[in-house]
């Protein structure tokens, strides 16, 4: 794809997530040539064109129809600092921005995968924006190996080895913000320390050998259109992150496919699908790092055929507090989950039996904390549904908590509910 197009897509994304406005935030990406290509300044961001996109020469000569972004010399000087930095994001994030004007830096240790995709988090101090001094300040903090820098009273930068790889870093560390932030408004956040994170990485070594030969039957196929239709709805509606999330769904007896590890749920494809069949695992492709307990799930409860395992920012202000999720809330809400209990970060390793112990047909979701939620159904759609009406109930709470005392449905009212609606 060509850069132009790159980062098209790279900015409309971030426009339709609510992570930018129409004229903030800048995007670029660096040739080996030295030439950059930048989003171009005071135009609208919400419908840029490959064509908008501007070229800085090496030389300094500026082709295309538009200005380049006003803040392009932090961008060349994070260039000139960082040679294998390909890629660069600038934006103002709303939780971004609450820690850059606080004079903060999120601690990316909330959530399992964020220090390793997000590293260290630099702090630069502030300067016009625009100006060579902002660029120097900037590019100094970049010598220091950092990817990710937030900007006193001014937003966040990251950098990557390409824009996807930019991208990454940038919605991690904007999930981080989050859950930090939601999190305080109803308890106290707890981090991860770097044992358990390190545990969490020996997780990503596959397990499962590698079948010989793989069919990819009518059915087959349309599983995996499938789970990529879930997993790209649930990246636009922000219940899913880049770097985390996994889909699966049951095929035949308790053989399933799976999402892949590695792979930026934003770009997955419907051959980056993994089939599981027989213990075995698709040749060449490397499945999710909680494939085997997805396996188990499939072979010791047949009444669920689906299963994702992903983060969401007001589900996961209960995984970093270790606060309960009260889901009696209003009716759909207890009906379609009934319980949803906190299960110990680590739960979900590898030969852990816990999870599996404590789902079913009236449980069919879990909270990890730290980590994510598990949610379990029968079609894939009543899933994801579940899914929604957990982070739907789970934001209603954590904004309940600022006005007043939560009142649940009391215990006649949910006795009422269970004989009409759970026969």
């Amino acid at each position: 794809m060509h850069p132009r197009d790159q980062i098209t897509t790279i900015i409309r994304r971030i426009y339709e997530r609510n992570l930018t406005t129409t004229s903030g935030g800048n995007v670029s990406i660096i040739e080996e040539n030295g030439d950059i290509w930048v989003t171009p300044g005071a135009v609208d961001k919400g419908s840029l064109r490959p064509s908008d996109i501007m070229l800085v020469k090496r030389d300094g000569t500026i082709v295309g129809k538009h200005k380049p972004s006003s803040e392009y010399p932090f961008h060349r000087a994070i260039y000139d600092a960082r040679p294998d930095i390909k890629a660069i994001i600038h934006a103002h994030p709303p939780a971004l921005v609450s820690f850059s004007i606080t004079r903060q830096a999120p601690n990316p240790n909330v959530i399992s995968q964020a220090k390793h995709i997000c590293g260290p988090i630099g702090y630069a101090a502030y300067e016009v924006p625009g100006s060579q001094e902002l660029g120097v300040r900037i590019g100094e903090e970049f010598k220091k190996g950092v990817k990710a820098i937030i900007m006193e009273n001014h937003g966040t930068v990251v950098g990557g080895s390409d824009i996807n790889d930019a991208f990454l870093r940038f919605e991690t560390l904007e999930f981080s913000a989050r859950a930090i932030i939601y999190g305080q408004k109803i308890g106290e956040v707890k981090f991860l320390n770097d044992e358990q994170i390190w545990d969490f990485e020996a997780q990503a070594v596959n397990a499962l050998p590698e079948m010989k030969t793989v069919d990819h039957p009518s059915d087959e196929r349309q599983i995996r259109t499938e789970i990529c239709n879930i997993v790209q709805r649930a990246c636009r509606q922000g219940l899913m992150v880049s770097s985390y999330g996994t889909v699966s769904v049951r095929w035949r007896g308790n053989d399933f496919l799976i999402t892949p590890t590695d792979v930026v749920r934003w770009n997955m494809d419907l051959q980056d699908i993994v089939q599981i069949k027989n213990g075995y695992r698709e040749p060449g492709k490397n499945p999710s790092r909680v494939t085997w307990l997805h396996q188990e799930i499939y072979r010791r409860l047949p009444h669920i055929n689906s299963v994702i395992l992903t983060q969401s920012p007001y589900l996961m202000a209960f995984g970093a507090t270790h606060q309960s999720l009260d889901v009696r809330t209003i009716p759909e809400s207890w009906i379609f989950l009934q319980d949803v209990p906190l299960m110990p970060f680590g739960s979900h390793f590898r030969g852990k039996t816990e999870i599996v112990e404590k789902l079913s047909e009236g449980m069919p979701a879990i909270i990890i904390e730290n980590d994510s939620v598990l949610v379990t159904g029968d079609k894939l759609l009543q899933t994801f549904d579940r899914l929604e009406v957990a982070e739907f109930s789970a934001q209603s709470l954590v904004l309940a908590s600022s006005i007043g005392k939560l009142h649940p449905i009391n215990r006649q009212q949910i006795e009422d509910l269970r004989k009409v609606f759970l026969k």
